[in-house]
């Protein structure tokens, strides 16, 4: 993959609708931080609007688990926008391995979402993943995404 085009690009003034299958109110991210060969960033600012948020401002640990995915899929929608021309695909959880909430987090907060490539195998992604509230680890996971043929609707 030819990653190059993006030294020309501002990721932040990019519309993370546009990388997404999801849309509100499940869209779990807020903006594309950095995206290379092998990591990508993201950030989601826990608004009290937020479809997981339980009493006491605090989100629900599913949350993270999907900011995880969304991350992966911005990762994906970037490739095949900007690198590859084409649409943005459809992905689905493959398994999610050594989940850690060390734990959650709370409206106000921001997340910052990095996920590492370890493998890539035909349509199989296989990472690792750090959310962070400021220099804080509040959860660590493994995750495999399987991408499919099909396109996300507009």
């Amino acid at each position: 993959m030819n990653f190059g085009v993006m030294k020309e690009m501002n990721l932040e003034t990019i519309d993370v609708l546009t990388l997404l299958p999801q849309r509100p109110p499940f869209v779990m991210i807020d903006r594309l931080m950095h995206c290379d060969e092998v990591v990508t960033t993201t950030q989601l600012t826990v608004r009290p609007d937020n479809l997981f948020i339980e009493d006491g401002g605090v989100l629900n640990p599913c949350a993270l688990v999907e900011n995880i995915a969304q991350t992966c899929a911005a990762r994906m929608g970037y490739i095949n926008q900007y690198i590859y021309k084409e649409r943005v695909r459809l992905g689905f959880i493959g398994s999610v391995k050594n989940l850690q909430i060390l734990r959650t987090a709370h409206v106000g907060e921001t997340l910052t979402t990095s996920i590492s490539v370890m493998l890539e195998v035909m349509r199989l992604t296989l990472v690792n993943a750090t959310v962070k509230v400021g220099d804080e680890t509040i959860v660590t996971a493994e995750m495999k995404i399987a991408l499919s043929d099909i396109e996300a609707k507009e």
